[in-house]
């Protein structure tokens, strides 16, 4: 072969139809929804500029670059990076080409996310962001990751969760809401199912295990066995009362602690920290009797008595009855919380976990004694009864003169004879209480009613009255109207004074109204 034939032939120019024909062959032919591959040529702050082959770039805004919110375009990509993306809008407004390469990812994740989830195997994504119940990983698409499926055992901070790469099996997922669900708890359940199985089968009732503590929850604190984690309850933390787990442990503690139980089918083991303790109760048994006096704190008060600390761990009642000889209301009145006292001990009951107490005892003997609270005032004493004088009536000196007049009248008439002394009489009068009494006759009356002005009294004009009768009066007339003894009737008068007072003075003019009453009635 000659060296003319060995030369290539020169390039045939192209006709500007074929010209044509060859730009338009190079143009690629795309539309909307497309996923499209090409090179990162511009980073910008808001977008990212990609050649696709297209007869301009493609604009890639900075919201549609990652999955994450608001991150630097220069962190995701670099300039000559091959990129896919997703078409969004073939050309907008301004005539550009849409892309999006968070789409792309989506795409292509959800694919190959719904093969994982058919074949149950796992799937790995760094952890982006924390939110609320739970982790966001990057699997291609965005993640969610639930608190409480972390870990074996729930856990409190996430944070230093965010960064690191975690392996999870899927387990809901749901395309049109965009949702994956995943959990890390099936995923280490799974793998540590076997291992786990052969230590549960290891442990025995009542041996005891040392161990770290790994967390620490209201209900009580979890302990790493090596590999498998046993609760302590916050029950058996301790002999003495826990209010919260955090008092008696510490999360990274290292503890010895007896196992109580073992559940093989549900993968559960029960431990206890106090009993790898001693029972203070038997200890203060062992080392105190009934009768023994001890120092304490009052630690509470209650209505009925007072709790006071003996020992670490340990209170006793002190009953109401037994805090002083002295009788008390309230506890509060002799003591208060925080108090050191003295006290005997009366009784240790170990299985109920009392122990009763008594300060009234401590100082020894019987009641002290004591003034009465309330001293009965002495009975007052009556006065001894005065005696009563003998009360008398005083007859006016009128009436006598009235009667003596009248004996005078019938004397002078012819016939008549003079009355005896004995048919003008007073009657004593009743006395008007069981003391009093008429201790003088009407003559002694008449004595002291001397030094008294007799009162002007008129001589009585009329006929002598019924109470004087005269002895020469036929004895028809007798019999029609008896003769009668002339009679002053001091009872009724002394009656009629009693309202006044039993000392008081018959008034005279009531004893004369009296005898015109008398002398009308017989007329």
């Amino acid at each position: 072969m000659n060296e003319n034939e060995t030369q290539a032939a020169p390039e045939r120019d192209l006709t500007p139809e074929e010209l044509i024909e060859a730009m338009e062959a190079s143009f690629r032919d795309f539309n909307d929804g497309d996923i499209v591959e090409g090179e990162v040529v511009k980073i910008d702050r808001d977008e990212v500029l990609l050649d696709i082959g297209y007869k301009s770039e493609g604009v890639i805004p900075s919201k549609e670059l990652s999955i994450r919110h608001d991150v630097d375009p220069n962190e995701v990509v670099a300039v000559g990076d091959r990129i896919e993306a997703l078409v969004l809008q073939k050309e907008d407004k301004e005539g550009r080409l849409i892309l999006s390469k968070k789409r792309a990812q989506y795409e292509r994740a959800w694919g190959r996310i719904e093969e994982v989830m058919q074949s149950g195997q796992t799937i790995k994504g760094p952890v982006i962001e924390v939110v609320k119940g739970g982790l966001i990983l990057d699997i291609g698409l965005r993640g969610f990751l639930p608190a409480s499926l972390v870990d074996l055992r729930r856990v409190r901070d996430l944070a230093p969760f965010v960064g690191t790469e975690l392996e999870a099996k899927i387990i809901e997922l749901d395309r049109n809401r965009n949702n994956v669900v995943l959990s890390r708890r099936a995923f280490l359940e799974e793998s540590q199912s076997e291992g786990r199985k052969k230590f549960l089968e290891g442990l025995q009732k009542g041996e005891r295990r040392k161990g770290t503590v790994s967390s620490i929850v209201n209900f009580g604190a979890f302990v790493d066995l090596g590999g498998v984690d046993g609760l302590v309850h916050v029950s058996e933390l301790s002999w003495k009362h826990v209010d919260h787990p955090g008092e008696v442990v510490a999360v990274g503690q290292e503890v010895e602690v007896e196992v109580l139980d073992v559940d093989l089918e549900r993968e559960r083991v029960s431990l206890s920290l106090k009993s790898t303790q001693e029972d203070p109760w038997k200890e203060f048994e062992r080392k105190y009797k009934a009768g023994e006096i001890i120092d304490g704190q009052v630690t509470k008060l209650v209505p009925f008595g007072a709790f006071v600390r003996v020992a670490h761990g340990i209170e006793g009642l002190v009953h109401i009855s037994e805090l002083s000889h002295e009788h008390v209301e309230s506890p509060e009145a002799v003591l208060s919380v925080g108090d050191e006292v003295r006290v005997k001990v009366i009784d240790v009951d170990v299985s109920r976990r009392r122990v009763s107490l008594s300060m009234r005892q401590v100082s020894g003997g019987g009641a002290p004694a004591r003034e009465p609270e309330i001293q009965a005032e002495p009975a007052p004493q009556a006065p001894p009864a005065e005696e009563m004088e003998p009360s008398t009536i005083a007859v006016p000196q009128s009436i006598v003169d009235a009667v003596a007049e009248a004996e005078a009248q019938a004397a002078t008439e012819p016939g008549s004879e003079a009355p005896s002394p004995a048919s003008v009489a007073v009657e004593p009068a009743e006395p008007a209480a069981p003391r009093e009494e008429v201790a003088e006759p009407v003559k002694a009356v008449e004595a002291e009613q001397a030094a008294e002005p007799e009162p002007d009294v008129a001589p009585p004009s009329e006929p002598v009255p019924d109470a004087i009768a005269t002895p020469g009066e036929s004895g028809a007339e007798a019999d029609e109207t008896p003769a009668q003894e002339p009679k002053v009737e001091v009872a009724e008068a002394e009656t009629a004074a009693e309202g006044g007072g039993a000392d008081e003075e018959v008034s005279l003019e009531a004893i004369l109204e009296d005898l015109k009453r008398r002398e009308g009635r017989n007329d």
